[in-house]
């Protein structure tokens, strides 16, 4: 089982309530920190002194105000946290419930849980702290079946690369001729555009700067 937890959290109440619940559940030490930069001062303290972190919950979103921090989101605080110490396993605890979004964090290594915010959230963080003593990844099943209802269809390097030209301004005509100076295929102009047509429908997207702004979102560019 964990020993000390760090809680990345900015909204006081779930903070509070989410340190209450567990503290009724394990008997680990609990941290907790507002800011992201606070969260790796604090892991990277607890390192020096022998007594580290072995579980981070973070939120993915954190308000940004006055104060001028280097890391602003779970994702950053979780990259940085990684890297001193890849070991350390991660929840990710967010309002956030998009499919795709939560897969691609998944497909992120060192990304261990994931657990929407909600009604049940706190016995499913429980449950998942539980299981997670025991196993690299878990999900509650309420989100494993939230992600299989999801289309088939599964984003594509091909579908990256494309998006990152649509977001860099380039014409269909431009993305044709980069694409084929890269060697990536399908390049015509025609299977480009049943592609972001494609990419349109799937992220329910009404033209393409809306498209752009919806992968952006995800965190697939």
């Amino acid at each position: 089982m964990f020993k000390k937890v760090l809680i990345a959290e900015d909204i006081d109440t779930v903070n509070l309530g989410l340190i209450d619940e567990l503290s009724k559940v394990f008997d680990f030490e609990i941290q907790h920190a507002k800011y992201c930069d606070d969260a790796l001062l604090k892991f990277k303290k607890a390192m020096l002194d022998n007594k580290p972190f072995d579980l981070l919950i973070s939120d993915l979103s954190f308000i940004q105000d006055h104060r001028n921090c280097k890391l602003h989101s779970g994702e950053d605080l979780s990259r940085a946290i990684l890297t001193l110490q890849p070991e350390t396993k991660i929840i990710i605890y967010s309002i956030d419930d998009r499919p795709q979004k939560i897969k691609s964090l998944l497909k992120n290594p060192g990304i261990n849980g994931y657990i929407c915010k909600g009604r049940e959230s706190s016995k499913e963080m429980i449950s998942t702290i539980k299981n997670l003593a025991e196993n690299d990844i878990y999900l509650a099943p309420d989100l494993v079946h939230l992600l299989n209802q999801e289309p088939a269809y599964e984003i594509q390097d091909y579908d990256i690369s494309l998006l990152k030209e649509l977001s860099h301004g380039y014409s269909q005509d431009d993305i044709s001729k980069n694409l084929k100076a890269k060697g990536i295929n399908p390049s015509s102009v025609s299977s480009i555009e049943k592609r972001i047509n494609k990419l349109k429908i799937y992220f329910k997207a009404k033209n393409t700067v809306h498209l752009i702004a919806q992968v952006k979102d995800f965190g697939l560019i």
